[in-house]
Formats: structure tokens, sequence, C-alpha cells
């Protein structure tokens, strides 16, 4: 049985009760296939499951859709119950920020200033605030993340690492359509024929990486994105595993940001790259 709790009392007397290792999957809702590919994973390892549903205002920057993010709590509901999560953590702002506003955040550092730091100021800072108060109230002490949101990923890892907090970190690979589309609780924003614009992301990132030269990696996935004129690119980056510098022989990660439509998606795909001499 599943149990919902929207406090953060309610949530630590919830907590007393578990049996051995806490696992958190943390979301913004509008659960999708993803996430319950989050919650299996995280099913397997852990004798009891948490999920968070937040809609965190500090990740959003001014213009972004937070008031439209989709919020369909009992279905989101239905979805962990499925799934056999134990506990639903669905807090009001007031019960992860109840002084307003938090004067104090996470400074994300240089990783937190390129790609998706670049074009969205702000986010990563928010976005590792909620996701520290969220590890502290749930008492985790193990975390599951998807490989989708990669820099966010990373960056969580970094602040776990140099915070020495005692909680494992767990990335899970990125769960797709038929098609290749990345699942994401923004697709449902898509228009049908945006919907199949879209899919450009994928392709591009899935025939750039068949490639090994670093430069023909980009040439293939930069041609591919031009070629479907609803898709606007806002970068396409080529980098290590650890998301610096692309080295010439090594593991890489390609990555995409892009607006389809007036809908912003996100993707990425670990791929080997091998300079030929």
């Amino acid at each position: 049985m599943t149990t919902l709790v929207h406090v953060r009392e309610e949530l630590a007397a919830e907590l007393e009760h578990a049996p051995g290792e806490i696992a958190v999957v943390m979301t913004m809702g509008a659960l999708h296939e993803g996430h319950r590919r989050l919650m299996r994973v995280a099913r397997e390892r852990s004798a009891f499951v948490v999920v968070t549903i937040f809609v965190n205002p500090l990740q959003f920057g001014p213009g972004e859709d937070f008031e439209k993010y989709p919020r369909t709590l009992d279905e989101d509901l239905r979805i962990c119950a499925e799934e056999g999560v134990e506990l639903v953590f669905a807090p009001g702002r007031g019960d992860v920020y109840p002084g307003g506003a938090p004067s104090i955040t996470m400074n994300p550092g240089p990783l937190g200033d390129i790609l998706e730091g670049a074009s969205r100021p702000g986010h990563f800072s928010g976005m590792l605030t909620v996701v520290q108060k969220l590890l502290m109230l749930t008492r985790a002490d193990v975390a599951f993340f998807g490989e989708k949101d990669f820099q966010q990923l990373a960056l969580i890892r970094r602040m776990v690492r140099d915070l020495e907090l005692d909680v494992e970190i767990v990335g899970v690979p990125t769960v797709r359509e038929s098609d290749g589309l990345a699942l994401s609780s923004r697709n449902r924003y898509l228009s049908p024929d945006h919907r199949l614009a879209a899919v450009a992301l994928s392709r591009a990132l899935r025939e750039g990486a068949a490639q090994s030269d670093p430069e023909v990696v980009l040439a293939v996935a930069r041609k591919i994105l031009a070629e479907e004129p609803s898709v606007r690119v806002d970068y396409l980056a080529l980098t290590g595993a650890d998301l610096g510098p692309a080295p010439e022989s090594g593991e890489a990660r390609l990555l995409v940001a892009a607006k389809v439509g007036t809908t912003r998606l996100i993707d990425n795909v670990p791929l080997t790259l091998r300079k030929d001499a």
C-alpha cells in the first residue's frame, strides 16, 4: 500500500517505520515510463522506496513553464502504487521552503555554468538546493536519477562528493519511445507535427554516436538537426564522460538541447571516440 504525506512531520513519522535502507526517487510529477524505470530499479535495490513529487520553483527561470508545468497527482499516485512504492511525499512550497525563498542556496560551481547552466541561469542552484533538502528530509541512503538529465546527475554526484553527504547516487539509463524520443514530462506539450519533428534530436545523437572521429560526430549530428525546420538548436556539445573537454580517444558524451515549436527538450548519449591518425 502506498502512503501519501504532504508535510515534513508526517514524512518523518512514516520514515521511522522504514525497514532498513531508504531509496528515494525525486520527481516533479507528471510521471511516465522513465519514472517507472527509476522506481523499479529502486525497488530491486531497497526495501523502502520514497517518491517525492514537487515542482520546484527555484529551478525555473523567468518566462519558463513553472505555472503550466503538468500537475497530475492522482495519476502519479496510481503509478506509484502500481510500482510498489511505500511512501509518496508531495509537499507544498511552504513545507520545502518554510521561511520563504532560501537566502542560502547551493552554488553549482563551474560545471553549472555550461550547457544547461548557460541557457538557464540559476537553474542548477535551485535544483541542487532542493535535492539537498529532499535528501535530508527523506533520510535517503540511496537516490536514483535518470541519465537523460545528465548534467543534473553529474552535478548531484559532485555535490554529494564535495559535501561528504552520506548517500549513494545511482544513474539510470534514459528510457525512450519506440521511435527513439527520450521520455519527458514536457513531451505532452508537443503538437502531433512537432512530436514527429522531435525525433530528429535522438536520431542526430544516435547517428552522431555511431561515428568515432570527434569532428565527424558533430558534423553528422548537426546535419540531421539542420534538416528539420521545426527544431531550433540551443546547443549541441561533445564532451568528456564527466562533461569536461572531449578526449581525442576514449569515453565521451554527446548532448543536445533544442526547442521544437515552443517546447524545449534535452537529450544525450554516451559514445566512444577514436581519432584516426
